[in-house]
């Protein structure tokens, strides 16, 4: 079985790539990526530690029975879904009205 702390040190190292991705970049684009894997990271933290406390909990039965881990795993898919067809519109929607993907550049409402 791997340890806990291996899935926590691959969560973090994700969560800094996109903490990274999401300070360093200038295209809309490569921000919403970085996003995604500050979002991936955090499914892998609810997936160890539901795996953890529920392996844990029950000794005899070394099969998780509740699922309320891949539950909240699943809603937070649906967020990140719902994240990129609405970061995505904007991005496309500045696009057409400044000609750049820059976030910098788009400093008005008005195109």
């Amino acid at each position: 079985m791997v340890p806990l702390s291996w899935y926590l040190i691959v969560s973090a190292a994700l969560f800094s790539i996109g903490v990274f991705g999401v300070l360093s970049r200038r295209n809309g684009v490569a921000v919403l990526m970085g996003i995604e894997l500050m979002l991936n990271a955090v499914n892998i933290n609810l997936v160890a530690f539901w795996r953890y406390n529920t392996t844990i909990a029950s000794v005899t039965e070394p099969v998780p029975s509740e699922l309320s881990g891949m539950v909240f795993a699943a809603f937070m898919f649906v967020v990140a879904a719902a994240e990129v067809a609405v970061g995505l519109a904007i991005i496309i929607t500045v696009y057409r009205n400044w000609r750049s993907v820059i976030p910098e550049e788009t400093d008005t409402l008005r195109g």
